[in-house]
């Protein structure tokens, strides 16, 4: 039995790539964008805090399919099965009735290894029922994501071509 830890979906992509460094190319012909990894900058920061989960929504694959590849890859002898159905895509409805009051494109920040998470919560802090925000990045932002929506704010993403992804925060109304 190997000492290494067992392969989940909310273990961090730093563990994993800690624990199992052979699996890196896998990670990257299952998520392409994680290719960002290789940055030193990134590897410290963004590794550290995104999930496998996560990285399966920046990379757009199931995290079934992720979880049971690295599994494969590992040589772990069970694969791993959620009985969870993909997200929903449908555009919501709140979409359109909020007003975008700021557009921020941070993919030439995430190219120099900087984490945008300040900037970021410091703008969707500062809206108002009614008021969005968006940001561009160059895969789905999963980790921030799931910080700003712990704070009651809504997000949607989608792609809005190769490696543009919008993201839009909105307060949510309450009541």
């Amino acid at each position: 039995m190997s000492e290494r830890p067992d392969i989940t979906p909310e273990m961090k992509v730093g563990e994993l790539l800690d624990a199992y460094p052979e699996l890196e190319e896998e990670l990257i012909a299952v998520a392409p964008p994680f290719e960002k990894l290789r940055n030193p900058v990134l590897r410290r920061t963004v590794a550290k805090v995104t999930s496998l989960r996560q990285a399966a929504q920046v990379g757009g694959v199931g995290i079934g399919e992720l979880i049971t590849r690295l599994r494969v890859a590992a040589g772990l002898d069970e694969p791993w099965e959620e009985g969870e159905s993909a997200s929903a895509t449908d555009r919501p409805a709140w979409l359109d009735t909020v007003e975008v009051t700021a557009t921020r494109d941070l993919r030439p920040d995430i190219e120099e290894g900087e984490h945008p998470l300040p900037v970021v919560m410091a703008a969707v802090r500062g809206l108002v029922v009614g008021q969005a925000y968006v940001i561009v990045t160059p895969f789905v932002p999963a980790p921030m994501i799931d910080r700003i929506t712990g704070e009651g704010v809504q997000a949607w993403t989608e792609q809005a071509g190769p490696e543009e992804f919008r993201t839009t925060f909105a307060r949510a109304a309450t009541g």
